[in-house]
């Protein structure tokens, strides 16, 4: 129903205001067919499948740097978000697989997997990738101790929220000085004046947005840059300025209902808080880049957060306590 909605609300944003919808009927049918893929992937191949998934997610982005054929624009911001949030979602299935299995020596392989993805994160010049990818990685090894699930999906949410609000701040000139000095540095102005442009066209198009598609043509910013991509580079500013805030509501409802899946999940623990470390990972980079314009990232994600929610045809709990009762003079486990 989410993703139904997001697509009508973007038929409708472009037909008031003459945008162009492929793009996020693309990225909706994209997340739509990765979660389908894993949840069948999932459920035959609870190990082996998120394993596939994470080697070949890093083949793709040792193969193809940019994610995407053809000429590249790389001037001023460059494709690294996109990078960096493909190979957080292939150090996230990797420790998802590593979870999955009973053997130590294959769950101590697939820990070393992910590990490497890691390292080819830095060694491809991704730093936000590396960083990424080791909060990943530390987060599914405190997964592994942790009994309530419930406590982390709040604390992926509340991260969620804060790196909301702390970016809409930043484009809306909110934050002190010092500390917008600061982001600034770290972000680059380019990219702040982009938000700042994305903010200023949502405050005067709140209800319908200016259309999808359309931010590039009426960003000051730009259209005065050689070899823009017309992205704002932030999905929330985007939503924001190109579908007003029913847009923006129907992108966390988006969040909210991958949290709600992992919640209900009948996948370990340490299986469902990994998908959601790396999948508060990638909404993180997407809230301030432009991650989700590619087609691999948006399958990868849905592919990921599919496996997580699979219901898997064999028993993942070999270890399980046998309850014992007496029925008819005999021991029933």
């Amino acid at each position: 129903m989410v993703l139904g909605a997001c697509a009508t609300w973007s038929l409708i944003t472009a037909t008031v205001r003459e945008g162009r919808p492929e793009g996020v009927l693309l990225a909706v049918l994209a997340v739509a067919a990765g979660f389908a893929a894993g949840r069948i992937c999932g459920a035959l191949l609870p190990v082996a499948a998120p394993c596939a998934g994470a080697l070949a997610g890093l083949g793709l982005a040792v193969a193809v740097p940019h994610l995407a054929p053809g000429p590249q624009i790389v001037a001023p911001l460059g494709h690294a978000g996109a990078s960096a949030a493909l190979l957080t979602l292939c150090a996230g299935a990797a420790c998802c697989a590593a979870w999955s299995t009973p053997f130590p020596a294959v769950r101590l392989a697939l820990g070393a997997l992910a590990v490497g993805i890691t390292v080819s994160a830095a060694l491809l010049g991704s730093t936000s990738g590396f960083v990424t990818c080791a909060a990943v990685l530390l987060c599914s090894l405190a997964a592994g101790r942790m009994s309530n699930r419930g406590l982390g999906i709040a604390g992926f949410a509340l991260a969620a929220v804060t790196v909301t609000g702390l970016t809409w701040a930043v484009a809306g000139d909110a934050l002190p000085a010092g500390l917008t000095s600061s982001l600034e540095g770290q972000l680059t102005p380019h990219r702040i004046d982009l938000w700042r442009d994305a903010l200023h066209l949502a405050h005067h198009n709140a209800a319908l947005g200016v259309g999808p598609e359309r931010f590039g043509e009426l960003s000051t910013t730009a259209t005065r840059t050689l070899l823009s991509d017309g992205k704002p580079h932030s999905a929330l500013l985007q939503q924001a300025s190109e579908q007003g805030v029913v847009g923006v509501a129907l992108l966390g409802a988006s969040f909210c209902w991958v949290l709600h899946a992992l919640w209900r999940s009948p996948r370990p623990t340490p299986v469902v808080l990994t998908a959601g470390a790396a999948l508060t990972a990638l909404a993180t980079i997407a809230t301030v880049g432009n991650a989700l314009s590619f087609t691999a990232v948006s399958v990868g994600a849905g592919v990921l957060a599919g496996l997580a929610t699979a219901h898997p045809l064999a028993d993942e709990s070999p270890q399980e306590e046998l309850k014992v009762r007496p029925r008819n003079g005999r021991l029933t486990p």
